[in-house]
């Protein structure tokens, strides 16, 4: 093997370390539970970056409308409408909002069941009452 060949295993390497380092999406079991009443949709005003505790980031984009779909005790749980949303650690898990009031919780991890709570909570600018 070459130079040119352990650079490459090297670097190989060097990348594999990394994706093994990658923190876990922190999650707790939660039950989908249906809504008590009739939730209007919401639309996000503006862009919404979050910062995870994985160390990534992700926007809710301006203008993304999104549907209630039930509740936990953390919040009401709203779905996108028309789009996907997902977080990012160790996995890449499609997300819900959970929200309470106009704050975000944290999110509702529909293929697993999970909840995973923000650190922080967060103001989400939204407009409430759009019609379907």
């Amino acid at each position: 093997m070459g130079l040119r060949g352990f650079r490459a295993a090297g670097a190989l390497v060097v990348v594999l370390f990394f994706a093994a380092c990658a923190a876990r999406v922190p999650v707790a079991p939660a039950s989908l539970m249906p809504l008590a009443g009739e939730a209007p949709d919401f639309v996000v005003q503006s862009d919404l970056p979050i910062s995870l505790s994985t160390g990534y980031t992700r926007t809710v984009p301006a203008k993304s409308r999104w549907r209630a779909v039930g509740a936990l005790p953390q919040g009401t749980v709203y779905r996108p409408v028309d789009s996907v949303f997902a977080i990012e650690g160790r996995q890449i898990h499609e997300a819900y909002l959970v929200v309470r009031g106009a704050t975000l919780q944290g999110f509702y991890l529909p293929g697993e069941g999970n909840y995973s709570a923000l650190v922080t909570t967060l103001q989400i600018p939204i407009h409430q009452g759009v019609q379907r």
